[in-house]
């Protein structure tokens, strides 16, 4: 049968990523059936780094706002897509409003904020929940219904981008390239503090004088970075603060290249475990085992105190111990056999 399958994008970059193996599942499913991702701009470069994507469209729409009149016009264009079902990532009433003025007969989702008939092959929450990405994958197949595991999380960046990303941003060629991403949206909490990523550097640096180590992040991260290669001191002179200085899509190829990442639980780390890069994941407030790394080196860290995971974004008891007790000797221990390699 002719026509299309759209999916409306999550609008973190991490769990965007974690969604890609729903992509996988229906497109071995329905080979032939282009697949087009409905997603905010922030988080649409990461699906141009799928495989299975035909079209990535992004959302006109206001951050929270509902804009129904806009969300009607807009639906109209999808309308002419042609698109045979939909599926429905965020678990929120306004993204479910547009398959169903789309007029898109079958509309997969999750029950969410009470989406009854916007949704109309209903999947429901599990406790305690699963980890994200099956929680994604499961809605592939009917509700209820068995699911085998998962394929892994899976991006593809092309050679010539990841040579045009590292030009344009002064990277030379040569040497073992390590990321940091010291920054996370949820709240500081999730933040490794800078002093251990500074004293991270040094070892890193001592082992071996021709790494350089790249700091990637939002604007909002720059001055966190900058704190980072403070507390380096020898070691600032193999550093980089790229934070605010590249695009989601020249970030992803940075991280291509790079021989490890280590990175607080954010986007960026699913980034770099989707491109199966050697990864260090810190884990403090959050769960490694909700959303853990996939790549085929990956250690996931955390201190599993009788606090955590407290899952908030500043820590209620004052003295995130969770993160400050993490330190480099711990992450160096895992992190310098990888880059001995």
């Amino acid at each position: 049968m002719s026509g299309r399958t759209l999916v409306i994008s999550p609008n973190w970059i991490g769990d965007a990523v974690m969604a890609q193996p729903l992509l996988a599942r229906l497109k071995a499913r329905h080979p032939g059936r282009p697949i087009d991702v409905l997603a905010p701009p922030a988080v649409a470069p990461v699906w141009r780094a799928v495989l299975e994507v035909d079209t990535v469209l992004e959302t006109p729409f206001r951050h929270k706002a509902l804009q129904l009149r806009e969300r009607w016009k807009y639906a109209q264009v999808l309308r002419a897509r042609g698109y045979l079902d939909s599926y429905v990532l965020p678990n929120t009433l306004k993204y479910a409003l547009i398959p169903w003025l789309a007029g898109i007969r079958q509309r997969v989702g999750y029950k969410g904020e009470m989406r009854y008939g916007l949704v109309n092959v209903m999947h429901h929450d599990e406790q305690p929940p699963r980890p994200m990405v099956p929680f994604y994958a499961a809605l592939a197949n009917a509700p209820h219904a068995a699911l085998s595991p998962a394929p892994r999380p899976s991006l593809v960046v092309p050679g010539e981008r990841i040579e045009a990303a590292c030009a344009r941003l002064g990277i030379a060629a040569g040497g073992a390239l390590v990321a940091f991403a010291p920054g996370a949206e949820f709240g500081q909490a999730k933040r490794w503090p800078p002093r251990h990523f500074g004293a991270l550097a040094r070892a890193i640096l001592e082992q071996d004088g021709a790494a350089r180590i790249v700091l990637l992040g939002s604007p909002k991260d720059r001055a966190t970075c900058e704190e980072v290669i403070a507390h380096a001191g020898d070691a600032a002179s193999g550093m980089l603060n790229l934070a605010g200085r590249t695009q989601l899509d020249e970030a992803i190829a940075v991280i291509a290249r790079c021989a490890a990442v280590v990175a607080n639980d954010s986007g960026l780390l699913h980034i770099a475990s989707s491109l199966n890069r050697p990864v260090i994941a810190l884990y403090g407030p959050t769960d490694p085992d909700h959303a853990p790394p996939f790549s085929d080196i990956a250690h996931a860290l955390s201190l599993r105190l009788d606090c955590s995971p407290c899952r908030q974004r500043e820590c209620p008891l004052g003295h995130h111990n969770c993160m400050e007790q993490m330190e480099a000797p711990l992450v160096w221990r895992e992190l310098g056999p990888v880059l001995a390699r």
